[in-house]
């Protein structure tokens, strides 16, 4: 009889009991610009609205506008000619611009500001004859928006490794840019070793590592030490979820990263007490919701949030958006 009645006590025991919630988590702002971009851009134009790329990493995102008819693609190329496209917050090379005006294709740029800065950064080492070194991830699109600013002068690294194997033509003039979505503290690892390497190197007056990242980072730091798991809400293509899987792991917490609360495996909850949530700065604060949910349902009885700090970053919407919004409000006054 004493064999059953444990059995019973522990199934009647909720795992977990505690679910904390990080912030900051979720949306960045060059996300939710990017997002809006598309939305508006169906309002005011109707479906199709083609665009190049996944607009932000986030598979329930690009599904979301997919039903509202916008169509994405992998080149502007793909595009019909003189038809309208967004370019992703991820920014593309100045080659894509001139694909996409010999196709009079009419444009509307999505690129985050801050991924925009480093393009910038990097015409401006590259006019100034630096070589430059970028510090990201081979194949992400972002890199490759950038290396096309100045694919003469740029050269990529991703680890201290690639660091050591470097050979410049002349070590004194060099710069570094970086990606925007990476490790921070992995990035300052590969940045020291530059700067032990070639002492004249000079960068960016600040980092490129973008404000979200590195606050999403901090938060997770706190969350790990406070949880026996962490979930990351995020899809497996974006840089900054799968580096909030990283930084959890390194501390010694065990993380996962999931599109969402369906993808939860029942085996990784056996004996959690405290379970911790974050997302990714693509991944919508409605399946953050869901997730909570879900633990609710399992008998979770304490929801709390730990807040690492305030966040209040807006960014404009693009040029044509504003400037179509505009027209349609006098257009169609509100009475």
């Amino acid at each position: 009889m004493g064999g059953p009645a444990t059995s019973s006590a522990v199934s009647s025991r909720p795992s977990p009991s505690r679910v904390v919630l990080a912030a900051p988590r979720g949306y960045c702002a060059g996300v939710d610009r990017a997002v809006q971009t598309v939305e508006h851009a169906l309002d005011l134009h109707g479906p199709p609205v083609y665009v190049r790329k996944e607009i932000v990493h986030n598979k329930h995102v690009v599904e979301q506008l997919a039903e509202r008819g916008a169509i994405f693609v992998e080149e502007e190329t793909e595009v019909p000619e003189g038809a309208l496209v967004v370019f992703s917050a991820h920014g593309v090379a100045p080659s894509v611009h001139a694909n996409a005006a010999a196709r009079s294709l009419r444009t509307i740029d999505a690129t985050c500001p801050l991924v925009t800065k480093v393009h910038v950064e990097a015409r401006k080492f590259a006019e100034q004859g630096y070589q430059i070194i970028l510090v990201g991830h081979d194949g992400h699109e972002e890199v490759e928006g950038t290396t096309g600013e100045a694919p003469d002068s740029i050269i990529l690294v991703e680890t201290v490794d690639d660091v050591d194997r470097l050979v410049l033509e002349d070590p004194e003039h060099v710069a570094y840019i970086t990606q925007t979505t990476l490790s921070v503290d992995e990035t300052s690892e590969i940045i020291a070793r530059l700067r032990e390497r070639f002492p004249a190197i000079t960068g960016p007056k600040s980092d490129d590592i973008c404000y979200a990242t590195t606050n999403r980072q901090l938060a997770v730091k706190q969350l790990a030490r406070e949880c026996d798991l962490v979930l990351v809400i995020g899809s497996k293509n974006s840089s900054n979820s799968n580096r909030l899987v990283d930084v959890t792991r390194e501390l010694g917490t065990e993380a996962y990263l999931i599109d969402n609360a369906q993808e939860v495996r029942e085996e990784w909850l056996e004996q959690i007490d405290t379970v911790g949530i974050t997302s990714g700065a693509s991944a919508p604060e409605v399946l953050v919701a869901e997730l909570v949910e879900f633990f609710r349902a399992r008998g979770a009885s304490e929801i709390s949030e730990l807040r690492a700090v305030d966040e209040d970053v807006r960014f404009m919407l693009p040029k044509q958006i504003r400037d179509g919004i505009a027209a349609a409000a006098t257009r169609y006054p509100q009475s």
